[in-house]
């Protein structure tokens, strides 16, 4: 089965490059736009077309009399006429009139009509920017539509004012936290849970290194991570380092005794073990254990390039022990994020703060809705 796939900038040069391939014949079996992901500064949207040389797909349109010969007109018209075909399409299709006469010209209406939809043109590259932030089209559209019917048509064609309004409503949805705050002569215990391979230990190691080497706050490390290879030696090295007492717990029993010999301290942050949201047993036995500890915050650790619905599962799953705030890791990996939005809509949870990568203590900061709105768009700080 000879099946291709090109990319254009447009419908048209796509189409153009599968004529040129596989020849005036060949069958256009679907079409898409794409975004252009890390590419998005240097390019616009792409137009992806799928075709075959091999495949035959009937027309589901009504027959056409374009000048063909009557005899063959199911065939497409010959080179010559190219020019005079697509002048008249061109012209049908600006004055939106005429109904489309080929596979080709309804595809190309098609895409005409779903890519801009209502948004006038001053919105569409915003639209674009942040479909490639990973943004869903819904929440994207229904952003820029609240926009639209907050600006006049003057305001509409301000790029930097349009962007400033969108900006302003992303950080409406972005709800954040804050860092945790400790109150002297107060002890505060914050547990970090989550799916595996997120980074729970290394987000550990730099909140205990910042509150304890930075704000000279007295730290305590305790771990319940003993399922997986290796977890117990990597936290104790880093509790080596920054001169800090760890204990080591597998029951709810252990976790009373660890509390209770580190009762002098301000802060006891908690290491927990990665758990599959899927798996019921293991989420029961945390939710036992952060219930001994009586945790004052529980962080849910999520990666950022995970899928929104992963991102989903796991907030919802994690919820039943006590979530207070979502915590993001690997935002250096990312392509976008917007694929957060849909979660802290259906959780409710704040983000407490994000990571960048796996430097210890300085890859981690306070969680900022300005920040993240300007991230999502694509802006830096001025």
């Amino acid at each position: 089965m000879d099946v291709k796939t090109y990319r254009a900038s447009s419908l048209q040069e796509a189409l153009q490059q599968v004529r040129r391939d596989l020849g005036p014949d060949a069958s256009v079996l679907h079409t898409r736009e794409v975004g252009n992901g890390m590419l998005r500064w240097i390019g616009g949207r792409q137009i992806e077309v799928t075709a075959s040389a091999t495949i035959d797909v009937p027309s589901r349109l009504p027959a056409k009399t374009y000048d063909v010969n009557p005899a063959t007109d199911t065939k497409p018209l010959p080179p010559a006429d190219y020019d005079d075909f697509r002048a008249k399409f061109r012209s049908d299709l600006k004055g939106n009139t005429a109904e489309p006469d080929s596979l080709v010209e309804h595809l190309s209406l098609e895409s005409a009509k779903t890519t801009k939809g209502d948004l006038p043109e001053s919105l569409f590259q915003l639209f674009t920017d942040l479909i490639d932030a990973e943004v869903s089209e819904d929440l994207a559209r229904e952003m820029l539509e609240r926009v639209q019917r907050g600006l006049s048509a003057a305001d509409l064609k301000d790029r930097m004012l349009v962007k400033s309004r969108v900006a302003r409503l992303l950080e409406e949805e972005l709800k954040c936290s804050g860092p945790i705050h400790i109150t002297p002569g107060t002890r505060r215990i914050v547990a970090l849970v989550g799916p595996t391979g997120v980074g729970k230990t290394t987000t550990i190691a730099k909140l205990a290194a910042n509150f304890h080497l930075r704000e000279k706050q007295r730290v305590g490390l305790i771990t319940v991570d003993t399922y997986r290879i290796a977890a117990v030696d990597q936290l104790r090295t880093y509790a080596d380092i920054i001169d800090l007492p760890m204990e080591v717990v597998s029951t709810p029993r252990e976790m009373r005794s660890a509390i209770a010999r580190l009762a002098d301290l301000d802060l006891i942050l908690m290491d927990t073990a990665g758990r599959s949201p899927k798996d019921d047993l293991r989420i029961q036995e945390l939710k036992a254990m952060l219930n001994e500890a009586h945790a004052d915050e529980v962080h849910v650790v999520l990666s950022s390039v995970a899928s929104p619905t992963s991102m989903k599962q796991a907030t919802d799953r994690f919820a039943e022990v006590g979530a207070t705030s979502l915590l993001l890791t690997k935002l250096d990996e990312t392509t976008g994020l917007g694929c957060i939005l849909p979660v802290l809509r259906s959780s409710r949870l704040p983000i407490s703060y994000v990571t960048n990568g796996q430097n210890v203590p300085e890859d981690i900061a306070s969680a900022d809705r300005r920040k993240l709105a300007r991230a999502i768009l694509g802006t830096c700080d001025e």
